[in-house]
């Protein structure tokens, strides 16, 4: 039961360190699309190119 318990911690560690190099890796991109601003809960606005609200809000879309 010991080693499951272990076994268990070592692979959600692992999971949580893999979304954490994900976010970096999304959070570093020059530019996003529309239907990736979309998706993290935004919206387009066409006037500047940019997401408004959601996760992605102020960065640049294509």
């Amino acid at each position: 039961m010991r080693i499951r318990r272990i076994l268990a911690a070592v692979i959600a560690t692992a999971a949580l360190a893999g979304l954490g190099l994900t976010g970096a890796a999304t959070a570093t991109a020059a530019s996003l699309t529309p239907g990736e601003c979309e998706q993290g809960g935004g919206t387009v606005n066409w006037a500047n190119n940019t997401c408004s609200g959601g996760m992605y809000d102020g960065q640049m879309v294509d």
